[in-house]
């Protein structure tokens, strides 16, 4: 019988999410940085079967390195999901600096390896609920159908990260206590649990990116955080006269634009004056088109989902249960016009 090692499954199931996001040919340029962490995955997972399924030790030299350059993936891919310019304040070469470290420390400091990739791991899980520490309104490049989903994916990633930080401490009280009996198991399997939960994160993260805008006219207009009524005012007209809210492609910077106002101070002025995050806001709309769609129309539930701007049936549902308490269908039924 062929063994398969189980990282090879992980690597295959990887495989198939990277073929789900290159068939949508439009977002693959803005998702470059998930493409790039989903394919590293792979590629661990590849190489961490051949290495303790098939026991290609040379392949030892290589695991640190490539495990050092997923932390920062992660958080360039979720940064990617941020247009403001606070998102883009670390250097490029920064990024760089971990796997650059790594291949320093098998030279000079083997045994500091393994405390160098939990510090690196932990670090960045940290970095990322920082970058998301305001809720889904920090995702200004996401959806605001999407933004909730991927601020969820955000919060597992960085789990996933202090995931793997920890099969890295046992793998080291292993190495102590049982002189490494149980290494192969604890590195060839249990590790691939964080791997996967990246891979499952960066999916999901991806799907909410916006398409390209096809033409920005980007206003920059000059406003107070003490005018968080003439900050709504102005996204409340663009949204009825404009009717914004119908594009399944909005976020959070994009309305910024429109409205000539920061990002930061629309998201503040909503969460302080209507007490919830804007892509409740919006939704709220959408919520509110699509029941004048069912209460007026004989189309179908998705049919009135997606004319109003969402895109999936989960975030439909539970926004519409969100807004009206009821079902779709419930509400048609105790609302259609006579």
């Amino acid at each position: 019988m062929i063994f398969v090692p189980l990282p090879f499954v992980v690597a295959l199931l990887l495989l198939i999410l990277l073929v789900v996001l290159l068939r949508n040919a439009e977002q693959t340029k803005g998702n470059r940085p998930f493409l790039a962490l989903i394919a590293l995955c792979v590629l661990q997972s590849i190489i961490l079967g051949l290495r303790w399924g098939y026991g290609m030790a040379e392949l030892r030299f290589v695991l640190p390195i490539i495990a050092a350059c997923v932390p920062p993936l992660v958080l360039a891919s979720f940064r990617s999901l941020i247009d403001r310019d606070e998102a883009r304040d670390d250097a490029v070469w920064l990024q760089a600096l971990p796997p650059v470290i790594m291949t320093v420390l098998l030279f000079v400091a083997p045994a500091l390896i393994d405390v160098a990739l939990m510090s690196l791991f932990v670090g960045y899980a940290v970095a990322l609920l920082r970058l998301g520490r305001t809720g889904p309104d920090a995702l200004d490049g996401a959806r605001f159908d999407g933004a909730v989903a991927a601020h969820r994916a955000m919060i597992i990633a960085a789990f996933s990260l202090c995931l793997s930080a920890s099969f890295d401490l046992l793998v080291v009280l292993d190495v102590e206590w049982r002189n490494g009996a149980g290494i192969a198991f604890l590195v060839g399997n249990a590790n691939l649990l964080g791997l996967l939960l990246i891979g499952l994160t960066a999916l999901v993260a991806a799907r909410a990116r916006a398409l390209p805008e096809p033409l920005a006219q980007a206003e920059e207009a000059a406003s107070t955080a003490a005018q968080d009524r003439d900050v709504i005012d102005r996204v409340d007209r663009l949204l009825k006269e404009q009717r914004l809210f119908l594009d399944e492609n909005l976020t959070l910077s994009r309305l910024a634009r429109r409205a000539g106002v920061p990002a930061r101070q629309i998201s503040g002025a909503i969460n302080r004056l209507a007490g919830k995050n804007v892509s409740q806001y919006i939704n709220e709309y959408r919520i509110a088109e699509a029941c004048r769609l069912l209460r007026q129309t004989d189309g179908s539930v998705t049919a009135a989902m997606l004319e109003s701007g969402f895109q999936t049936k989960s975030n439909f549902n539970r926004e519409f249960r969100r807004v009206t308490t009821l079902s779709p269908a419930t509400w048609r039924d105790q609302n259609r016009a006579t």
